[in-house]
């Protein structure tokens, strides 16, 4: 009778976890390996600094080189500010900037507007004849510099018996053309998938001719991928130094062709270590404004559609 009474008192009595003991991760064998953690943490650290280190060292030693008051690389003399203010007091450095501006600018020009408009034309090829073309679009991406510049080098000196001096700024240009076109190119197509495929139709319908129609309706559109592309082509272009090498002559030289031909004399001038630093810290402080500016346009932009779908209520 006892033994009944206490069946049924364990049969009712409710199910509580706190009775049952919990197997813990350690006795199923699992391991936490806190050493190991560390270690892998420590070590992804060092990593990335390592990788940004390398990533700017020659930076860093430019930007310190600017400062030395020794012509010697080897050296550092003591601090000074006397490269920034004599940066431009050598003409042919003074020449090689203003070559190295004017051809990259002339250039990007010349590849903005070409590049847009093949672009915007590939973009309404057949999809087989549009892959093609991309193809051939990508063979100056591929090709190696060195051999891009051999090429031109080769092709214009067919040319020799017609004008012995022909190498120069024309030579530099299209050779600088030629290899930052494909840039353009492959930032305008992209954008194009982002429009309306109707876009250009519709122009054309209400009556718009059809030049008119690309630089009114398409262009604006596109205009994000365009400038991107331009910047990129111009980047590309400024620092250039193996297809210029190979291209220029009669005595038209850019400021890395400049660089590279007194590193060899050993008459390096101070005052490019100043230009190239003050170079690289003004385009920091263009691209932080840049995106300042941008955020705040588009944060207004946002205040401006809550007001207009709040009623002007916020």
């Amino acid at each position: 009778m006892e033994t009944k009474e206490l069946n049924e008192v364990v049969e009712t009595k409710p199910y509580n976890p706190a009775d049952y003991h919990r197997a813990t991760l350690e006795e199923y064998g699992y391991k936490e390996h806190k050493v190991l953690k560390i270690t892998w943490k420590v070590i992804s650290i060092l990593l990335l600094i390592f990788a940004v280190v390398m990533l700017y060292y020659s930076v860093i030693i430019i930007a310190i080189q600017s400062f030395n008051a020794s012509d010697s690389t080897t050296e550092f003399a003591g601090f000074t500010f006397a490269n920034y203010a004599n940066m431009f007091s050598k003409r042919i450095v003074n020449e090689s900037i203003l070559n190295t501006f004017k051809t990259s600018i002339i250039a990007t020009a010349i590849a903005t507007v070409a590049g847009t408009l093949v672009g915007i034309g590939i973009h309404y090829l057949p999809p087989k004849v549009k892959s093609r073309i991309l193809l051939l679009n990508n063979i100056p991406l591929l090709n190696a510099d060195i051999v891009t510049g051999i090429s031109l080098m080769l092709i214009f000196s067919l040319l020799l018996p017609i004008n012995k001096h022909i190498f120069g700024f024309w030579t530099i240009l299209i050779a600088h053309v030629y290899f930052i076109f494909p840039y353009i190119v492959l930032s305008v197509v992209p954008k194009m998938k982002e429009i309306d495929p109707n876009l250009l139709d519709a122009s054309l319908d209400l009556g718009v001719k059809p030049i008119k129609s690309v630089w009114k309706v398409i262009i604006p559109a596109i205009k994000g991928g365009i400038f991107s592309g331009m910047v990129l082509a111009f980047t590309i272009s400024f620092e250039d130094f193996v297809v210029g090498y190979f291209t220029t002559g009669n005595g038209y030289n850019t400021l890395s062709i400049w660089i590279y031909s007194s590193i060899g004399r050993k008459s390096l001038f101070p005052g490019v270590y100043a230009f190239s630093t003050a170079l690289t810290v003004f385009m920091i402080f263009a691209i932080i404004i840049y995106n300042v500016l941008k955020n705040r346009i588009i944060m207004a932009k946002a205040k401006k559609d809550i007001r207009k779908a709040t009623g002007g209520k916020r």
